[in-house]
């Protein structure tokens, strides 16, 4: 993982995907990871409904068009799911293709789960070289909470799509002296991933912003000018759906989580920052106390106080997390320290900054530290809400 193979070398020299050369066993390797990860993600998805909160409301939405922008849980419109509705649109789309089935529902998971492999190694390939980028792609396909969530229809499957997405198109940006067109997709594609998760997509921001200025090599007026660029666009891929919620004419249906039957409320409320400080109606505390719609029980809405544990250094080596991902945290985390100490190193060598190395460790680091922080820390229950809808 420390050295960058001749191929993608020339690549981010010259700007061109580092396809070229590839040999046979590479594509093999590629491919039977992906089949792997595709018969694990589909075992078992056409006897089950997954969240049946989300499966009715997929239904429901499938029967009128204002039903599927809202996300309406009802048939009749009346109240929405507690997140905004783009992981469920491509669940309708599917229903509309195959007929309304437990199949249907979960297959856009299966392709979803597979195309992040695919593109976790096409992007770990640009920066690490092809071992390390085959090794990324078993790790996540072979991963026990990958493998479950992406059976289930809770929108993380697509979240984590769309964020490796992203992390593609920074690598691009970094590698590129004309950025702004892969900083805008990134942004986009962010966007898009709060349109499924909230605030939660948001959370890669900081190591994304970090690595476009450690990896570019354009002059720091062309990089802010590239990154407000990315900044709008995140904004209106974020909030274009926000708005036309609250714009839209009356009778419409009541955003299910909010207080007051808006999206922006369930944005920076029960969605939001309720989650990482808690609240009367947030993870952690007892749902329903300030009399808004909560989802029937069972729902993602329904409960699950305390599913994390308390917040504090070790909560994501606790007793309820550890067997899920934290058991790969310590290496982890042994790599970074290792990779900084051989940085500082070298930088007190007086050798040059391999910029795409730099800017790679500082992307996946970054979103790590950040990451873990977050979920440490943030007050007891919103883990468990995070992670699993």
């Amino acid at each position: 993982m420390t050295s960058v193979d001749t191929t993608t070398r020339h690549a981010r020299v010259e700007g061109a995907e580092p396809r070229r050369g590839t040999a046979p066993w590479q594509w093999l390797s590629l491919a039977a990871i992906c089949v792997l990860s595709g018969v694990l993600y589909c075992w078992g998805i056409g006897g089950s409904w997954g969240n049946s909160y989300y499966s009715a409301a997929v239904k429901s939405m499938s029967q009128s068009f204002e039903n599927f922008f809202f996300g309406s849980f009802d048939p009749a419109g009346v109240v929405t799911v507690d997140k905004p509705p783009m992981a469920l649109w491509l669940q309708v789309l599917s229903v509309k293709v195959f007929g309304f089935s437990q199949f249907a529902v979960l297959f856009p998971q299966v392709l979803a789960g597979v195309a992040a492999v695919f593109l976790l190694h096409r992007t770990v390939r640009r920066w690490a070289g092809e071992h390390a980028a085959l090794l990324a792609a078993l790790v996540m396909a072979l991963t026990p909470i990958t493998v479950v969530i992406n059976r289930d229809n809770n929108p993380d499957t697509l979240l984590v799509l769309l964020v490796v997405a992203a992390a593609y198109a920074m690598t691009r940006a970094s590698e590129s002296r004309t950025a702004t067109g892969w900083l805008a997709l990134a942004a986009f594609l962010v966007g898009c991933g709060f349109l499924t998760k909230m605030l939660q997509a948001w959370m890669v921001l900081p190591a994304f912003v970090a690595a476009y200025l450690v990896g570019s090599r354009a002059g720091w007026g062309r990089r802010l000018l590239d990154l407000g660029v990315a900044a709008v666009v995140v904004l209106v891929s974020s909030f274009w759906w926000v708005a036309a919620t609250a714009l839209w004419p009356s009778p419409k249906p009541y955003i299910g989580g909010s207080t007051d039957g808006s999206a922006w409320d369930l944005v920076f409320g029960y969605n939001g920052f309720g989650r990482i400080f808690g609240g009367d109606r947030n993870p952690g505390r007892n749902a329903g106390t300030d009399g808004g719609f909560q989802p029937p029980s069972g729902g993602p809405g329904g409960g699950g106080g305390g599913f994390a544990g308390s917040s504090g250094v070790l909560r994501l080596f606790n007793d309820q997390l550890a067997g899920q991902i934290s058991w790969l945290l310590p290496l982890c985390a042994l790599v970074l320290v290792a990779m900084l100490v051989f940085g500082v190193r070298h930088w007190r060598g007086g050798r040059p900054l391999d910029r795409g190395q730099a800017a790679g460790w500082v992307l996946w680091g970054g979103w790590l530290v950040v990451i873990g922080l977050m979920f440490s820390f943030a007050r007891s229950g919103a883990v468990g809400w995070w992670s699993s809808g």
